[in-house]
């Protein structure tokens, strides 16, 4: 009969791609990892990860060890949190990544009821604008809002929203400059922009027609609350994702700028690494985001 702790030291190693990260998120000595994992290999009588001091590399019996090894880990968990709070009251500690903006103008709202309806879960939720490894760092769930698809990897993704982009200014700035009737009158006016001088809106119109257009850059920032902040004081047009402007434009803050052209649109996703997220109290929050999200305003850049 094998170790079982072996294979958890084992799979550990794989998820953190080596000994060393692996014995840091553990708290254990490296020599310790390697030890029990060379223990493993020779139970099994096979090489499951090739190493030398330079590289790291897990054999294809390796790689097919692993993925059999990590469904009993997670139903090993599974199991114990069955027994310590029923599936039907999810518990335990969750940890959760997003963006700054996401968190201010989503989660703010959302996590607060997420913890009245599972009071057994401890909600973590770490805001932040760095790049994040789920699987290395630890998290259990990420949320991220792209405008392009999001590359290829090992973890399970989730699209929660869709969102169209469109172009607000203030009703100051446009009594004061003036309304764009097209595309082309946006070179007479005052742009706020995520992206330093460049890169031009692409603007869509319903009916299908693209155009670019290019207008004075005056304001840059890489994060829709300070955006949103300049422009309700007046400093220009901006481009920001309809469901996050439509409030501002039904309390008269905001205008619509150039109504029947949109600017592209941005996508919200949720992603967790595919052992993590089959666990229950990871599934409880992951079906709450899905259904608060889905239908409010998404995420943010």
């Amino acid at each position: 009969m094998l170790n079982l702790n072996d294979l958890a030291l084992f799979v550990q190693v794989i998820d953190h791609r080596g000994f060393a990260a692996a014995a840091r998120a553990l708290g254990q000595p490296k020599s310790t990892l390697s030890k029990r994992v060379a223990e493993l290999e020779k139970s099994l009588g096979a090489q499951l990860i090739h190493r030398t001091s330079r590289r790291f590399i897990v054999t294809d019996m390796g790689q097919d060890f692993y993925r059999h090894a990590s469904a009993m880990l997670i139903e090993a968990e599974a199991a114990e949190e069955v027994v310590r709070g029923r599936q039907a009251e999810p518990s335990g500690p969750v940890r959760m990544t997003c963006s700054v903006p996401t968190a201010q103008l989503q989660l703010a709202e959302a996590l607060p009821d997420l913890a009245r309806a599972y009071p057994k879960l401890e909600i973590l939720l770490d805001a932040t604008d760095r790049f994040v490894d789920l699987v290395q760092e630890g998290y259990d769930i990420a949320i991220r809002a792209h405008f392009s698809p999001l590359p290829d990897s090992d973890l399970i993704q989730r699209k929660l929203a869709t969102d169209e982009i469109v172009l607000v200014a203030s009703p100051a700035y446009l009594s004061e400059r003036g309304k764009p009737r097209s595309p082309a009158d946006l070179a007479d006016h005052d742009g706020l922009l995520m992206h330093q001088p460049g890169a031009a809106w692409e603007l869509i119109a319903a009916h299908g027609e693209v155009a670019s257009a290019r207008p004075r850059p005056v304001f840059y920032a890489n994060e829709s609350v300070v955006l949103l902040s300049a422009t309700r004081r007046g400093l220009g047009i901006v481009p920001l994702p309809s469901r996050f402007a439509r409030g501002y434009i039904a309390d008269g803050s905001l205008e619509r700028v150039l109504p029947g052209w949109t600017a592209g649109r941005v996508t919200t996703t949720i992603l967790t690494p595919h052992r993590r997220g089959q666990l229950p109290s990871v599934k409880a929050v992951i079906t709450f985001l899905v259904e608060r999200l889905s239908g409010n305003e998404g995420g943010y850049a």
